[in-house]
């Protein structure tokens, strides 16, 4: 029997806000354990909890992104339930009436187009943090309320999604626009993004759905994709041995590679869910909604569009450039100081994305050169004084000495050679000293043609000049045979 996977996300993003969201204690991360608490965050008696509107702006800001219809007016709700890390015994969310309803992401996988719908989108605090590891030697749990009363949407989506693979791109996907939109800032080992997947499996052509596990607190798209091949093979194998899928709630171990059952969930838990009393209806007036909307950046898939249609690129150089509002941008300030967009693109994507690593900074730091100043090398690319792979050095010396592209080019010798006697002898040194690839070559060989060519830059220091280096390269090996 063959079987179909079912899967829906609930994925949880704190909100980007230097305060809670009922108090005025930071959400900086990494404080010490229990520094960053209040009589509100740690649900003191007589404590009431005043609403954080930035954090309801940039609520309003990720619903209309994912596509949602904003509710006028939505209810924060009292869960309840029991759990060391929750120290008022409930946890403040939304629930019969969230911020927001019926949205979609569409993303690529395996070059198709899929499109997942948005359940809801809802505001809630989150809980503290149970710290096990460290403490073996007397068995206790200590916990930390410092994430206490952090600010949180929980973006619930359909279950739309078929496999493994589609999951962790959709994960990606609703990362990449949250981080764009400066709303959460994508850092999953701290915790400030993870997510929760529901899981099941059913007879291929049955409509109802089959008994789903849900894997919880996921933090990487790699782990997700991993817990929910692992989930969906052993689901597979209980049906087809005879058993039941039992619903439950189970943890992924990264180090064995599989989920772990957690506890039981064969009915569903009773939260007792009312209206929190100490806060009134959230009210999302259309002119609040509107402001919000105009102030938001051009989405990530609308600018790769543009980017493809305005400066002929190719798809996989826009979703590069487009990887943040701050490379886009460079993108676009450096076209616009040069207009050369595929030479741009390149030298974006290779030699200074290759720096930014390296170098373990950012587009926005100090130490990168500004998109006028690079699109000195763009100038001299396109007009043959140097080669690209030349580029590569030019740029690191601007990084190290703060001088302009021309400059360096001009001090350091780099400009590149172009006159034809003087590359036909680098050829023809190349050609006697590499004979075997020469043999090979006559002998049908083709790929030692980049062999050699490589070996001419090699002599020449990068600086020949790339086609006519092939060309000279290829009547010389054509003569010599």
């Amino acid at each position: 029997m063959d079987f179909e996977t079912v899967i829906g996300l609930e994925i949880h993003a704190h909100l980007l806000t230097r305060t809670k969201i009922f108090c005025g204690c930071s959400t900086v991360f990494g404080a010490a354990p229990n520094a960053q608490v209040c009589p509100v965050c740690l649900g003191l008696p007589g404590a009431l909890p005043v609403l954080n509107r930035h954090a309801v702006d940039l609520a309003i800001k990720a619903a209309l992104a994912l596509g949602c219809d904003i509710q006028s007016e939505s209810v924060f709700a009292r869960k309840n339930y029991f759990y060391p890390d929750l120290p008022k015994g409930y946890q403040i969310s939304q629930y019969e009436h969230p911020l927001a309803l019926r949205g979609s992401v569409a993303f690529h996988v395996g070059g198709e187009r899929r499109l997942v719908a948005i359940t809801r989108v809802h505001m809630e605090e989150d809980a503290g943090k149970s710290q096990h590891e460290g403490f073996a030697v007397d068995g206790r749990t200590r916990v930390d309320f410092n994430r206490s009363g952090v600010p949180l949407i929980e973006i619930v989506s359909e279950p739309d999604m078929r496999s493994a693979a589609e999951a962790a791109e959709f994960f990606s996907s609703v990362r990449a626009v949250l981080v764009w939109l400066g709303v959460n800032d994508g850092n999953m080992e701290e915790g400030s993004l993870r997510c929760d997947a529901n899981v099941s499996v059913r007879p291929v052509g049955q409509a109802r759905l089959g008994t789903k596990a849900e894997v919880k607190n996921v933090n990487s798209f790699r782990f997700l994709e991993k817990a929910l091949e692992y989930e969906i093979e052993r689901q597979v194998d209980v049906l087809r041995s005879g058993g039941s899928v039992r619903q439950e709630t189970r943890l992924w171990d990264s180090a064995t590679g599989c989920t772990m059952s957690m506890r039981s969930k064969e009915e569903a838990h009773d939260y007792r869910y009312f209206p929190e009393p100490d806060l009134p209806r959230l009210v999302a007036d259309s002119a609040r909604v509107e402001a919000i909307r105009v102030s938001m950046p051009e989405l990530p898939d609308a600018r790769r569009a543009r980017f493809a249609a305005d400066y002929g690129l190719p798809s996989y150089d826009a979703g590069v450039l487009t990887q943040s509002v701050e490379l886009a941008d460079y993108f676009e300030r450096l076209n616009a100081a040069c207009e050369h967009p595929k030479t741009n693109s390149n030298l974006v994507m290779g030699p200074l994305l290759q720096l930014l690593k390296e170098r373990g900074v950012s587009i926005i730091d100090a130490i990168v050169p500004s998109p006028e100043r690079l699109a000195g090398i763009t100038r001299m690319v396109e007009a043959g004084t140097i080669s690209y792979s030349i580029a590569k050095d030019v740029l690191a010396n601007m990084v190290e000495t703060r001088r302009d592209a021309d400059a360096i080019v001009a001090s350091e010798g780099l400009a590149q050679i172009g006159d034809e006697d003087e590359v036909v002898e680098i050829v023809r040194s190349v050609i006697v000293a590499n004979a075997k690839a020469v043999a090979q070559y006559h002998a049908g060989k083709q790929t030692t043609f980049g062999f050699l060519v490589g070996q001419i830059m090699k002599a020449s220091r990068g600086k020949a000049n790339p086609t006519l280096a092939n060309t000279l390269l290829r009547r010389e090996l054509d003569d010599a045979k």
